[in-house]
């Protein structure tokens, strides 16, 4: 007897699934506004009224990110929060926090900005409420792109996020582009003067700004660029930057202020040239980068004074790079034109650039600029930092992108449920990773046995039988999509069934390494099991990772999981249905050509409706993949 059939994805979630989704995100919000306040003084109550109107938008701005749990300990890990310091306590020693490199770093002591302290009172501050939420210290950086012109409007729009930033612990170094500013006479001092209306903006939004209009960054490679390994799967900046050239952005960070800087930079003859912004941008990200090595060095090779005060100390390398423009992310052939949601640079750069329409591009430059300022300068900042493709119009999805590092909608949601969302719009931001290279194997010879067994290993944290394992996969096996170098893996079988000639397609294993889990490399992974098996004969499936691309018919794809499997929060928005059989849940995706067909046939049918060949289809399933044995030990 079936138990407990669910039909979902492509549609709509029911009222009781919503609802608990709603719960669930509430919780998890809780939980991040609570694990934060339990490591900080408890605030002087307040009423939310209080609250002035930019705070109450930045709050909710908060609650719109929906950070899960292991968002909220990665926003922990980057940033910190204050520790609780005895009423009396005298001068400390600087503290230490891991930063995502795992290297040790002093943070900078916060002040108390909760609370004055008085000799016989405390007095709150204008916003007790906002101070007791979050209050970094440990400040981090982010190379940001102002791609205008800008309206009045939409700079105060840009700079409010910016702000936003900032009081998370985000600080951005900006470079400003003006597309009309450019061949002129007076295109240096109409340069400085779009440089003092950003400023001005940051100002009025309450952050404190600095003009950095001497040149930072000088033409050229760099002397020792001859060095560097070939070959390199991106494109060196056309500028460099020594450490002694950051001495201005160093200030003006130091000081707590935004740096914002114009496109110069000093040609062969000394000369202030512009450049273009892009070139600036990748000469401070690796600039910016090997300044922090050099300071990590220096505070390893030297004793650090106790007595010294580090509370300015700021964490050069670039969490996030983030280019705002007028139009935002990268157009897709997939959603005719609307953005990518998340792109893997390493395996789909060179398509996206193959696939673009010019017709899509509206400014004089083309989105895929921003696509190889991507690539470049994340090929220096740190595997776990990623780059952002956003309008002026979202503000808001700039906090969201530093709470969760993750899309605005997830780019492994089922295509249908996609098309039909709509937060999906032109201005959907692009969230683009370094990602990793996606093969796929379909010889049991092809498949490094010692890689894979340490992946499902590690992942599921069990002992497998390798024996039985890889002896049942000579029969069985598909196809293995795996994801760099064995990070990630889908393992994908064929299985016999005795009441038809076509055998099912069964997700045998799914596993991501602990370490890349939350960096993009599962829906890296799921993306292309999508294009594999349920999702072919798609034009959106046709991408170049040595599978089929595209071509040939889709087929449904069933797997099962124990009923305890956290993960399956996760499959639920994933797959098609599901049904409770005992101890596991089964789950199913229908290809998608032939769920696209009958979709319209039994629409009013309503969510738990199942035709009787869907129930045959559904007892032939589940009569073969409960009798796949277990492998591990």
């Amino acid at each position: 007897m079936l138990s407990h059939t669910v039909l979902h994805g492509p549609r709509m979630l029911s009222p009781v699934a919503a609802s608990a989704l709603k719960a669930r995100r509430t919780q998890t919000f809780r939980a991040f506004y609570a694990t934060i306040r339990s490591l900080r003084h408890p605030p002087p109550t307040v009423e939310v009224d209080d609250l002035d109107p930019p705070d109450n938008d930045f709050i909710l701005s908060l609650l719109k990110a929906n950070p899960s749990l292991r968002d909220t300990k990665s926003y922990l890990a980057n940033f910190g929060v204050r520790p609780p310091v005895p009423e009396h306590a005298g001068p400390a020693f600087p503290s230490t926090v891991l930063n995502n490199d795992s290297t040790p770093s002093f943070s900078k002591q916060a002040p108390d900005i909760s609370v004055d302290k008085q000799p016989d009172q405390v007095k709150p501050s204008p916003s007790p409420i906002l101070s007791s939420i979050l209050n970094p210290v440990y400040r981090r950086t982010a190379l940001v792109k102002l791609q205008g012109p800008f309206s009045n409007k939409q700079l105060d729009s840009i700079a409010r996020g910016m702000v936003y930033l900032e009081k998370l612990g985000l600080v951005s170094v900006i470079v400003v582009e003006n597309d009309q500013v450019r061949g002129d006479d007076g295109e240096r001092s109409a340069l400085i003067e779009e440089i003092m209306r950003v400023v001005s903006a940051l100002e009025a939004q309450g952050a404190e700004a600095r003009p950095v209009l001497g040149t930072v960054v000088r033409l050229g490679p760099k002397p020792d660029d001859h060095k560097l390994p070939e070959p390199r799967d991106f494109v060196p900046p056309e500028a460099h930057v020594f450490p002694s050239d950051l001495v201005a952005i160093r200030s003006a960070l130091r000081a707590g202020e935004i740096p914002v800087l114009p496109p110069f930079a000093l040609d062969s003859f000394c000369r202030s040239v512009r450049v273009d912004a892009n070139d600036v941008l990748g000469a401070l990200a690796r600039g910016m980068v090997e300044a922090a090595a050099l300071d990590d060095n220096d505070m390893n090779s030297s004793p650090r004074d106790p007595h010294a005060d580090y509370s300015q100390d700021i964490n050069l390398v670039p969490l996030r790079l983030m280019i705002i423009s007028r139009e935002g992310g990268v157009p897709s052939y997939a959603r005719t034109g609307f953005p990518h949601l998340l792109i893997n640079l390493t395996s789909e750069y060179d398509y996206i650039r193959d696939t673009y329409d010019p017709s899509w591009s509206k400014g004089k430059h083309s989105p895929l600029s921003n696509l190889s300022l991507a690539r470049t300068c994340l090929a220096y900042m740190p595997p776990t930092s990623s780059a952002v493709m956003v309008s002026h119009r979202s503000p808001s999805s700039l906090i969201a992108n530093l709470i969760t590092n993750k899309p605005a909608v997830s780019s492994s949601l089922p295509h249908a449920l996609l098309q039909g969302n709509r937060k999906l719009t032109r201005d959907t931001p692009t969230l683009l990773r370094r990602g990793q290279p996606i093969q796929v194997i379909r010889s049991l010879a092809d498949v490094d046995r010692a890689k894979m067994d340490y992946l499902l290993e590690t992942s599921f944290k069990r002992t497998l039988d390798a024996d039985a394992f890889y002896k049942r996969l000579e029969q069985t096996l598909d196809f293995v999509v795996v994801a760099g170098d064995y990070v990630g893996a889908a393992i994908v079988t064929n299985e016999p069934s005795p009441e038809s000639s076509e055998p099912i397609s069964y997700l045998d294993k799914f596993a991501v390494l602990p370490s890349h889990q939350g960096d993009g490399t599962v829906d890296f992974l799921w993306v292309a099991l999508h294009d594999e098996s349920y999702g072919l004969g798609h034009p959106f499936s046709i991408n170049p990772n040595g599978g089929k691309e595209g071509k040939g018919e889709g087929r449904d794809l069933v797997w099962r999981s124990r009923d305890d499997n956290p993960i399956n929060k996760w499959y639920f928005e994933r797959s098609s249905g599901h049904m409770r059989i005992g101890s596991w849940v089964f789950f199913w995706c229908d290809a998608e050509k032939r769920l696209k067909v009958e979709e319209g046939r039994r629409a009013s049918a309503g969510l738990s409706y199942i035709e009787d060949w869907e129930e045959n289809r559904l007892s032939r399933w589940t009569e073969v993949i409960t009798k796949i044995p277990s492998v591990w030990k």
